[in-house]
């Protein structure tokens, strides 16, 4: 369980963890960022972390010059930040920055839940990420570059709201990666609301578009995950969804994800010898650090054999036929 007392002192730990003891790292971040952007980096709720922002900053800059991408506004997040405050509250990790309209947005975003198999236990907490990888199938969060591209709504069901029985559907922002992350589409790896509809039966509808072959379609329970983890995919409240759906669809942009496997490694192997991150010029939220301990990178090679042992070990289901509803 995540301490209650560290996300009291956010602001100390995290001063500790770069602020101040990685000044090369904050230097190199601020040395050409716009003035009205420096109030907003930093380690503090709200803020983005020097490292996240100039890794941002240089993947966006690489690819508009190249004319790869022309949204005069980029994403990021930091994926070693925790998911609540004390009281429930999200707290934002997921970043929409334009700097011509000199704009700074901080959102809540979840991150890879993991699985627990007999043979890895690769899964996360609800507060803090300590897992990661780019192997299908594995839920988990795979740090690095990142373009967006297309959006795709799809139908998830119907659900009973005050206004009446009511068709979900949701936009999913679909994200191509490079090098490790060049698998984000069979991943299926993307941006939506967080949110989903669990099937309880089905309902007769055979004057709906989304009705199946006999007329029926599925009913169910909106459920809100905002400040809860993924499969794997980078999860928004509504009106976080709205806006960044509004910035990026039909507008390819970049997203840098904080951190990569680099990151982690070096991380987990400063502990290891003794020394913290900050010794060490590197950086990890500290609140999180104290959660989870050493943070670990899966690589495809070692986590996607495991993986794909288990599906095969997995009983043979018949097709899932929901209940008629009453």
């Amino acid at each position: 369980m995540f301490l209650t007392s560290s996300l009291r002192t956010i602001g100390l730990a995290t001063l500790i963890c770069t602020g101040l003891a990685a000044p090369s790292l904050a230097s190199k971040a601020s040395q050409d960022i716009p003035r009205w952007l420096q109030k907003h980096v930093g380690t503090g709720t709200g803020q983005i972390a020097p490292i996240v922002l100039d890794r941002a900053r240089a993947l966006y800059l690489e690819k508009h010059r190249s004319g790869t991408v022309k949204n005069p506004c980029y994403f990021a997040m930091d994926a070693t930040r925790p998911s609540t405050a004390d009281d429930g509250s999200a707290l934002p990790r997921f970043y929409v920055i334009c700097e011509g309209r000199r704009t700074f947005k901080a959102v809540s975003s979840g991150y890879g839940n993991g699985r627990k198999l007999a043979k890895a236990n690769f899964s996360n907490g609800r507060q803090c990420a300590r897992n990661f990888s780019n192997a299908e199938g594995s839920k988990l969060t795979a740090g690095g570059a990142y373009i967006t591209a297309e959006s795709r709504t799809s139908f998830k069901g119907y659900y009973q709201s005050s206004a009446g029985t009511k068709p979900f559907l949701r936009t999913f922002l679909l994200f191509d990666g490079a090098g490790e992350t060049s698998n984000a589409r069979a991943r299926a790896i993307g941006g939506h609301r967080a949110m989903f509809l669990r099937w309880q039966c089905r309902m007769e509808r055979p004057q709906s578009t989304h009705a199946d072959a006999d007329g029926f379609v599925p009913f169910g329970k909106l459920v809100d995950y905002t400040s809860g983890r993924s499969n794997g995919c980078t999860t928004w409240s509504k009106p976080a969804t709205e806006h960044i759906l509004k910035t990026a669809d039909g507008k390819p942009t970049t997203l840098y994800i904080y951190p990569s496997s680099k990151d982690i490694n070096a991380v987990a192997k400063a502990i290891q010898r003794g020394k913290s991150p900050q010794q060490s010029g590197l950086y990890w939220h500290a609140a999180c650090l104290k959660t989870i301990g050493i943070p670990k990178f899966w690589p495809k090679k070692t986590l996607q054999p495991i993986i794909n042992e288990w599906r095969a070990s997995l009983p043979k289901q018949p097709p899932l036929e929901l209940p008629l509803c009453k």
